[in-house]
């Protein structure tokens, strides 16, 4: 603990913390962060609706699920792709599971209550990304 308040007093500042290295449940929250940003607009609704959902779908403390959150927004801006997250999701999860993500992120993008044309258009590009049958895309 001196340490590190010294080496800050010196100028020496350490290095970001090292982000883990995603698996479905990171990959999911990725996504449903890219999909709030996709508007260009990230409220606080869409980040009360991320967190109720991951809250929900992995029976997390709200504090826990704010935390995995923020996890997922500083792994979604670094991420190289979209791409990346749902070929993770689609590898790991079954096919009824990979449905309930995509209601998740069909509520993310109603929670700021405007619907923007860039999220439809990203929405799009995950469901087929995700392996999901047009006959279950959402109409959003």
């Amino acid at each position: 603990m001196f340490e590190s308040l010294i080496n800050r007093l010196r100028g020496k500042t350490p290095g970001p913390a090292k982000l883990p290295e995603p698996d479905e449940r990171l990959a999911l929250g990725a996504l449903l962060v890219r999909v709030a940003k996709s508007d260009a607009h990230y409220d606080a609704g869409e980040i009360g609706e991320i967190d109720r959902i991951l809250s929900e779908t992995y029976g997390l403390k709200p504090i826990e699920a704010a935390k995995m959150r923020a996890t997922c927004e500083k792994l979604e801006a670094q991420a190289p792709g979209t791409p990346d997250f749902a070929l993770l999701i689609r590898q790991t999860v079954d096919y009824p599971h990979r449905l309930e993500m995509l209601q998740a992120l069909g509520r993310v993008i109603d929670a700021d209550g405007a619907h923007a044309e860039a999220e439809s258009t990203v929405l799009k590009e995950i469901e087929t990304m995700l392996g999901i049958d047009k006959a279950d895309w959402l109409d959003v």
